[in-house]
C-alpha cells in the first residue's frame, strides 16, 4: 500500500482576506491601543487643571490669601478656609507645593511626582496623595506608598501662628 498526502493549495477570496485584516487590525489596536493611550509619557496631561477640593487652585493673586516670595510661602487661613478641616488640602501649583492639615497641624511637600516630574494634578483621599499623571501615590507627609515613582516628596517646614501658615521650601 502506498500511503500518499493530498495537499490542497488555493486562495482567500479577496472580501474574505479583507474581513480577516480588518479584524486583526482592530484586535491588534483593541488590545494595544487601551494601554498606549494610558501608558506613561512625558506629555503633561491635555487638561492641565488641577484636581483641587472645589476648583481651588490655590495660585497666589488678589483675594487668594497666598503670598509666595522665594522661598518662602504664606497662607492667610481666614480667607483659605479649605485647609481649616482636617483633611483640607491646597495645591498652589504655581509654587509647586502641597499643603495639607493632618488633625490640626499642617504638613507642606513639593508638589513635583517624582516619577516623570507632573506638579499640577493631583487628589487627596483617605490620607494619601494620588499624583493624576501615572498614578503614584504618598501619604500625606509625601511618603512613597505606590509608584510608579520610587522616591518620597520633599518635604518643607510648615509652621502655624494664629491664622497665618508660613511654609519655607
Amino acid at each position: 500500500m502506498e500511503n500518499s498526502t493530498q495537499i490542497v493549495t488555493g486562495e482567500l477570496s479577496n472580501s474574505r482576506r479583507e474581513f480577516l485584516e480588518k479584524a486583526g487590525f482592530g484586535l491588534v489596536f483593541g488590545t494595544l491601543g487601551v494601554s498606549f493611550f494610558t501608558s506613561c509619557s512625558s506629555t503633561e496631561d491635555a487638561d492641565p487643571a488641577p484636581k483641587t477640593p472645589g476648583g481651588n487652585t490655590g495660585n497666589p493673586g488678589p483675594g487668594t490669601g497666598i503670598s509666595v516670595s522665594g522661598n518662602t510661602i504664606t497662607i492667610d487661613l481666614t480667607i483659605q478656609t479649605g485647609l481649616a478641616a482636617s483633611g483640607g488640602w491646597l495645591l498652589i501649583s504655581s509654587a509647586r507645593t502641597l499643603v495639607v492639615n493632618v488633625s490640626g497641624s499642617y504638613n507642606a511637600m513639593t508638589s513635583i511626582c517624582t516619577h516623570e516630574g507632573c506638579f499640577d494634578s493631583w487628589t487627596f483621599s483617605g490620607s494619601r496623595f494620588t499624583c493624576n499623571c501615572h498614578g503614584s501615590v504618598f501619604d500625606s507627609s509625601g511618603k512613597l506608598l505606590n509608584g510608579p515613582a520610587t522616591q518620597h516628596l520633599d518635604q518643607y517646614a510648615a509652621t502655624a501662628a494664629g491664622t497665618t501658615l508660613t511654609i519655607v521650601r
